[in-house]
């Protein structure tokens, strides 16, 4: 097997989309969630960009051990010296440096010209190695530089010292046969001595993923990656795509040193810190990467994984896929989850409730265990949990407390709760009375329409003795919807 290397970018590309900035104390916490991960370089910032990224690259130096960290700088000398400085505390350092070369970027950008550009490159890279041994040069929008002189440049900063050369498809313009080319073309043009060279690939037009595997295939030994995909505009290559797709075809000789039972937890922590839902439909780490819902998918997998699933759940960290009942899921889906629901059902009666369960398919959006438990007459004890009264006191200075009045089959109960805020003080009240063991695997909020006045829709996963449960509300007051989301998860297990 042929050693991939991954060069994690979320800290600092992945960081560049608005909204998602990360305070130093976070971006520590990825970056040692990035080293459980197996990720062999992070790429912990720009540090002449801020005093915040300096001070990041020096903390992130600080909290990791084994990864390699990198610093972005420009083929600019003082951009060089910061870095370095920002690198001093780190065990395994490299400084990334570099400048565009494709004639948009030299004429318009530069104001420049070929020659002059090489000479920029050469100076950058052997200035930076007077600082670390390891150097990476980047040809910035090298997607849509021609390859004769792309391999010019190659050349030039290979024998200036460079150790890795990056080829990035800055503007996601590539086919994957076209930027596979451009590498191959690279190996066969380029004295790379004991260099290697780079892909670090953008998802415009959606072919990210697409062009790095091409890039790998033809000779590239570093992929340039970030978590959930995330990145400058339309995103960067996705580190769970290509991880997977190298796991998944063992047969092509490549490896990486990547853990992938930790993608989805690397996955959610991201996610979370950086306000950044993932798209349900996302490949490895979406809500349904595993989820079936058509009645021949369903029967198929029921009786056998491998038919419609290429990835074993586990093996990305997912306990296991999940058969969503809709209005094209067939008797099969039904029947396994009212056993799983505790229900035993002959296939005489099954063909009874089958056309009723259809019927209320194709009224209702979200099949629910409640709906399919009402179906076959089991509905009596449903909903033993129901709201009597929420009341919330947060602010800016004050520690948001939540008290609580729950009605549990008839019975009157109250509990009160401090928290993080007032979603987590309520929902803290909530499990405060019912003493089960729960985790909020999922929380995501929706908006519904716009304004101070809109109803947001909250969507809840929740784990009880090793099964997930959900739970669906909506509201105009998001606190409200949350805590009467989890209890509706809640209900489906007390």
């Amino acid at each position: 097997m042929e050693r991939i290397y991954v060069f994690d970018t979320t800290l600092r590309d992945g960081e560049q989309v608005p909204g998602c900035q990360l305070n130093t104390i976070e971006k520590i916490q990825v970056a040692k969630a990035l080293e459980l991960l197996g990720v062999d370089v992070i790429e912990a910032g720009f540090p002449v960009s801020s005093p915040g990224d300096f001070n990041s690259v020096v903390e992130i130096s600080k909290a990791v051990t084994w990864p390699v960290i990198c610093a972005l700088t420009r083929a600019v000398e003082k951009d060089i010296e910061v870095a370095a400085e920002a690198l001093k505390y780190a065990k395994r350092k490299r400084i990334h440096t570099g400048i565009g070369t494709s004639d948009a970027h030299i004429k318009y950008k530069f104001n420049s010209n070929r020659e002059e550009i090489i000479e920029r490159a050469v100076k950058a890279t052997r200035f930076a190695r007077r600082f670390v041994d390891d150097v990476e040069f980047y040809a910035e929008d090298a997607g849509r530089t021609d390859n004769e002189y792309l391999a010019r440049v190659v050349q030039a900063v290979v024998d200036a010292g460079a150790t890795v050369v990056n080829i990035p498809d800055t503007t996601g313009y590539c086919f994957p046969d076209e930027y596979g080319a451009k590498i191959k073309y690279l190996i066969d043009h380029v004295d790379m001595k004991s260099a290697i060279l780079s892909t670090h690939c953008h998802q415009d037009l959606g072919m990210a993923t697409a062009n790095t595997l091409s890039g790998v295939i033809n000779g590239a030994r570093q992929v340039e990656v970030t978590i959930n995909g995330i990145g400058e505009r339309a995103g960067n290559t996705s580190l769970e795509e290509v991880a997977m797709a190298l796991k998944s075809h063992k047969e092509r000789g490549f490896d990486t040193n990547i853990n992938t039972q930790k993608i989805y937890d690397t996955s959610r922590l991201v996610s979370a810190l950086m306000n950044m839902p993932v798209q349900p439909n996302k490949a490895i780490v979406g809500r349904n990467a595993f989820a079936h819902s058509s009645g021949i998918h369903q029967d198929g997998v029921l009786k056998n994984v491998a038919t419609y699933e290429i990835i074993n759940p586990k093996d990305v960290g997912i306990d296991d896929n999940a058969i969503v009942l809709t209005a094209r899921s067939g008797r099969a889906a039904l029947k396994n989850r009212l056993t799983l629901l505790g229900v035993q059902l002959e296939n005489d009666k099954l063909d009874e409730v089958y056309p009723k369960f259809l019927d209320l398919a194709d009224r209702k959006k979200d099949i629910n265990d409640d709906d399919i438990l009402i179906l076959v007459g089991r509905g009596a004890h449903l909903h033993r949990i129901k709201i009597d009264y929420l009341q919330v006191s947060c602010g800016v200075g004050l520690r948001p407390v939540a008290s609580l009045g729950l009605d549990i089959a008839g019975e009157h109960f109250e509990a009160a709760a401090t928290g993080n805020g007032p979603v987590d003080a309520a929902i803290k009240a909530v499990k405060n009375i019912i003493n089960r063991e729960t985790v909020i695997q999922e929380f995501l909020i929706q908006a519904i329409n716009r304004g101070s006045d809109d109803v947001g829709k909250v969507h809840m996963q929740v784990e009880h003795n090793g099964m997930i449960y959900y739970g669906f509300s909506a509201n105009t007051d998001i606190v409200a919807a949350s805590v009467e989301a989890f209890i509706d998860a809640v209900n489906k297990f007390v």
